[in-house]
């Protein structure tokens, strides 16, 4: 982990959707490997987003991995759905799932990476037994539903005490933080150990090109 480089991974969340296939492209163009999707049922979270029709319709032109975060209510429901849409690797909050070892490994038997997600409030100690598990944990640096929101800044202390249990267990899952990750944060947000740093409208907000060059100085 010593050789760690942080990475940046765009939420379509803030994308133009006039524009999604276009923006997407921009992207590829300047080396994105990553892009995080939202999916929100209403339920979970008070948003509604997009759902699978999306997914399968973006799978069409991009190799990129899909990081597809779900903020739905159990999960499991859609694991194989969404494996035939193309997902890489889905996220699922322990918030959200009466049985969160279950879930997990029906993502595994879709062959896709499986993470967890933990809100705000949520401890780490809530998911220690699933860390040997992931391939990776999602600290919410904002409460989840709402793009535009400012960071957490009690969400450093999580993302260092997450890469002090994977240094000490010998784990290799990774660390991703999502929620108000700007300019102004994600090089400390690096320093704490996060590997990927999610980014809606510090992307697409204006010209995407200098924003990613400026987000990938930081990290």
């Amino acid at each position: 982990m010593e050789d760690r480089i942080s990475k940046l991974a765009p939420s379509i969340l803030s994308a133009d959707f006039c524009r999604l296939g276009e923006q997407i492209h921009e992207l590829e163009e300047n080396d994105i490997e990553l892009l995080h999707i939202d999916v929100m049922d209403g339920v979970f979270v008070p948003s509604i987003s997009f759902g699978m029709p999306v997914i399968k319709s973006i799978r069409k032109i991009t190799d990129m991995f899909f990081d597809v975060h779900l903020m739905i209510s159990e999960p499991i429901r859609y694991i194989e759905k969404l494996a035939e849409c193309g997902a890489d690797g889905i996220t699922v909050h322990i918030e959200a799932c009466k049985d969160l070892e279950a879930t997990l490994r029906k993502i595994k038997e879709q062959n896709m990476k499986c993470a967890v997600a933990i809100n705000p409030d949520t401890e780490i100690e809530k998911i220690e037994n699933v860390l040997d598990m992931v391939d990776m944990v999602l600290v919410m640096s904002v409460y989840p539903g709402f793009g535009g929101q400012k960071f957490i800044l009690d969400s450093f202390e999580k993302i260092k005490k997450l890469d002090d249990i994977r240094k000490s267990r010998r784990l290799d899952f990774l660390i991703e933080i999502d929620g108000g990750v700007n300019v102004d944060n994600a090089k400390k947000i690096s320093a704490s150990g996060a590997d990927w740093l999610v980014a809606g409208t510090a992307v697409f907000s204006g010209n995407i090109n200098d924003n990613i060059m400026k987000l990938k100085e930081e990290i």
